[in-house]
């Protein structure tokens, strides 16, 4: 069996992009359907129905009827542009947090830097939380002030709804400027998945898929695209729009990064209901007990201090769990899952020596698994944390997953094109060991037709999304793990394999990580391990900008007899696409073959020249270690001409 993840299209980027892991049966105590929200529970503001979109993709919105709220004012109109929120970057969070976890309750007093990343003077900062919070006094430079708030249509929340605040500035706030604000908030966050149901997700799936709650033996809250549980800026999207809203998610994370980052944690539970697992950001924060008497809530606290947001929406997880330890590892599971931590704990043993053979003898931080709640429980994963059911398994089914999964221990950068690519590069590596290169390239190539899709016909039609600053899962994901594919080939598993040891995420961070960054010190470390002393044209095609796909093409093959019974075979190859490619060239005789790698320019033409000995049959250029736009094999076979000497058949045959 396994996890029912992606049975809703709508979910497949949103959901943790992990292969699936074999579960047990599903439940039989499905959690109930969330009733929708009470109008008369929203703050002050216009209370937005509709769920259209206009004929431009925007989402459209319809008069509704408002309630007061302390500090808040009636919008008769959500009072932000979309040019007001895309300017607003935060770049400090310093919140005190409280969780009642028998009330499902949060609340929240947070001071936050706001700067203005726009061209445009800001007159207003809106601040949007989930459906169900409330916006109940901000502050800005130590006076209250009465704020507008809007209910918006946003799929961003598992409600399908965000409350915006339109917090006014008393003198407009300038490009590159900042501004400090002190907010409050409070509400309840329960399991609901009103913006799937509405689409007409299955109720199971849709409840399985948009499980973040508040509760007394779990809370997972994972963040933006999920539930907006601390304050966002974004723009309005729903789900139905293509890749929108996943892209608003990454361009979400985009922003974040660099930000500092800190939380205190206050925990309320009933008597005897104590967790003992805290996660923020995918890091373990010690909880420290203070008990109450009998039947008497406990009061828990734990602190997160000192944290930079990486390539990440902040996340807050608390539970009671039974600790297993492994291997560079520890599960925190449910007492009924004892047996099932052994079948992980065996496979991250068997894992381990392999990733240290790529990234060092010991990990930067050890991997956390936190056990869901529920078999179908759709997984989550963020940095060196993975939220799952642990569950029995074969090796089979979850070594890839943890070789995956265990990487983010090693490799803990803060550019998503790192941190994932190098994960989902380790998991084909490890599929190539176990079942052979042939598997490892029909993995890639799995995924190369819907990169092709995503990438700009040219430079010139679309930026595309440069590597360095991708926000969708297509680039950061599938085309970084081609580009280590790549970087393998040119410069060997010896070279590569010492630049990912000396990476240190910490030399990154003078160099930024918005939007304005490039590939940062990977490429020198890259440099000086190997060979090739200059490596710059690789990093500017496929890594600082988006040139596309290389699109190349076997223009003619012309073999010769030399001496000694040896051939010498020219094979002339072109590249319609813009981007750059190093390719192996194969020629195969009856007996062997040789290789030779040759690199063809952006719309340029190459001839390489291969001795081999005997005569030739056939010519292969790319292996499928390079994507391209069409395909990303090419064959020639050869034929004996009138004159005994070989010529080309099928010339250009794409596989």
């Amino acid at each position: 069996m396994s996890f029912r993840i992606a049975r809703c299209a709508a979910l497949t980027l949103a959901a943790a992009a992990l292969v699936a892991l074999p579960v047990a049966a599903q439940s039989s105590h499905d959690l109930p359907l969330p009733p929708p929200p009470a109008t008369s529970q929203q703050p002050g503001g216009q209370v937005i129905f509709s769920r259209s979109t206009d004929a431009n993709g925007q989402v459209t919105s319809s008069a509704g009827p408002a309630a007061g709220a302390p500090g808040a004012e009636a919008a008769s109109a959500p009072t932000a542009t979309d040019a007001e929120r895309q300017a607003v970057t935060i770049t400090a969070f310093d919140m005190d947090v409280h969780l009642r976890t028998a009330q499902h309750g949060i609340a929240v007093r947070a001071l936050l830097t706001v700067r203005n990343d726009g061209k445009i003077m800001l007159p207003l900062i809106p601040l949007q939380l989930s459906s169900t919070l409330n916006w109940e006094r901000i502050r800005v430079n130590n006076r209250d002030v009465q704020f507008p708030v809007a209910t918006l249509n946003s799929d961003a929340d598992h409600t399908g709804q965000l409350h915006e605040a339109a917090v006014p500035l008393s003198t407009p706030l300038v490009p590159g400027a900042s501004v400090q604000l002190d907010v409050s908030y409070s509400g309840t966050i329960d399991a609901n998945a009103q913006r799937l149901l509405a689409i007409g997700t299955p109720a199971d799936v849709a409840l399985h898929s948009d499980w973040d709650s508040i509760g007394v033996q779990f809370t997972g809250l994972r963040g933006f695209g999920n539930v907006v549980w601390y304050p966002a800026a974004s723009v309005p999207v729903v789900l139905g729009q293509g890749a929108r809203l996943f892209d608003e998610m990454g361009e979400h994370k985009l922003r974040l990064a660099g930000a500092s980052f800190r939380l205190r944690l206050t925990v309320e539970y009933p008597y005897g209901e104590a967790p003992n697992v805290a996660l923020i950001n995918g890091h373990p924060a010690a909880l420290h007990q203070m008990s109450g008497g009998l039947g008497m809530e406990g009061i828990a606290t734990a602190t997160l201090d000192g944290s930079t947001l990486g390539f990440e929406a902040p996340s807050l997880f608390v539970a009671q769990r039974t600790a297993v330890p492994g291997t560079n590892t520890t599960l925190w599971i449910l007492p009924a899952h004892q047996a099932a931590a052994q079948d992980w704990t065996t496979a991250t043993s068997a894992v381990t020596p392999f990733l240290q053979g790529w990234l060092g003898k010991q990990p930067r931080a050890q991997l956390v698994v936190l056990d869901l709640p529920d078999a179908e429980d759709a997984p989550f994963e963020t940095g060196a944390m993975l939220a799952t059911a642990v569950r029995t398994a074969t090796p089979d089914q979850l070594d890839g997953i943890l070789a995956h999964a265990l990487t983010h221990a090693w490799m803990q950068s803060p550019r998503a094109w790192l941190s994932e690519g190098v994960a989902h590069f380790m998991g084909t590596l490890w599929i190539e060991r176990e079942r052979g290169r042939k598997m490892a390239l029909e993995s890639l190539e799995a995924s190369r037709q819907a990169l092709a899709l995503a990438e700009p016909s040219s430079p010139g039609m679309s930026p595309g999304q440069p590597l360095a600053q991708a926000i969708s899962p297509i680039y950061y994901r599938v085309k970084a793990t081609y580009v280590f594919w790549m970087l393998r080939s040119i410069v060997g598993d010896a070279s590569l394999s010492a630049a990912l040891r000396a990476y240190n995420p910490a030399d990154d961070v003078s160099k930024g990580y918005g939007r304005d960054t490039g590939s940062g010190s990977f490429e020198q470390l890259l440099e000086q391990s190997s060979m090739r002393s200059d490596l710059s044209w690789f990093f500017n095609d496929w890594v600082d900008a988006d040139k596309g796909l290389p699109d190349l093409k076997i223009d003619s093959v012309f073999p010769a007899p030399v001496e000694a019974g040896n051939w010498l075979v020219a094979v002339n190859v072109s590249n319609s696409g813009y981007a750059a490619a190093e390719v192996p060239v194969t020629v195969t005789t009856q007996n062997t073959s040789v290789t030779q790698r040759m690199l063809i320019g952006g719309q340029g033409k190459a001839i390489t020249r291969i001795l081999v000995p005997g005569k030739p049959v056939q010519v292969q250029v790319n292996d499928g270690t390079v994507p391209e736009t069409e395909a990303s094999v090419h064959i020639t076979n050869l034929t004996p001409g009138a004159n005994g000497v070989g010529a080309a058949v099928g010339a250009g045959v794409a596989q």
